[in-house]
């Protein structure tokens, strides 16, 4: 990738809708050489989807909680069989295996707290193996982007 492909990224980062010919104005190309990088690019699986982001409050989710989760037994098996189970829930919007103090952290989006309350009782604690849980719930983001920094090749 060189510059002219980052800048691509940078566009498509912020608005996967820009047109071919916008982008190819904004990095100096015409318009066959900008649609060729960019259907390389997601050829080699650089740029993976493009999507539409949501706001979550007009769709009806009024919290997100991060819950830490402790499996009781640590064997392949059992690892893969929580992975497939949390993947297939859609409340479950992120899952990450960690090292530390827990096994995995789970973002989960819920309209309110009653719905986190029973989306526990009634899905997280049927997945067996759980040995533990604790539940963060965000009070307010931050920062929040899906945007990913761009370095050049030299890094």
């Amino acid at each position: 990738m060189d510059q002219i492909d980052l800048k691509i990224l940078r566009i498509l980062q912020k608005d996967c809708m820009v047109s071919y010919k916008e982008i190819a104005n904004q990095v100096g190309l015409s318009y066959n050489p900008t649609y060729e990088r960019i259907r390389k690019m997601e050829e080699e699986g650089i740029i993976q989807s493009r999507v539409t982001i949501l706001n979550p409050s007009k769709i009806g989710i009024g919290i997100f909680v991060y819950c830490n989760v402790t499996l009781k037994e640590q064997s392949k098996q059992s690892l893969v069989d929580f992975e497939e189970r949390v993947r297939a829930i859609p409340e479950i919007l992120e899952v990450v295996s960690m090292s530390g103090a827990y096994d995995y952290m789970l973002k989960i989006a819920a309209p309110n707290i009653d719905a986190y309350n029973k989306f526990i009782m009634n899905e997280l604690a049927d997945i067996p193996n759980i040995g533990q849980y604790h539940s963060n719930i965000v009070l307010s983001v931050v920062k929040k982007t899906t945007e990913y920094p761009l370095y050049p090749k030299e890094h």
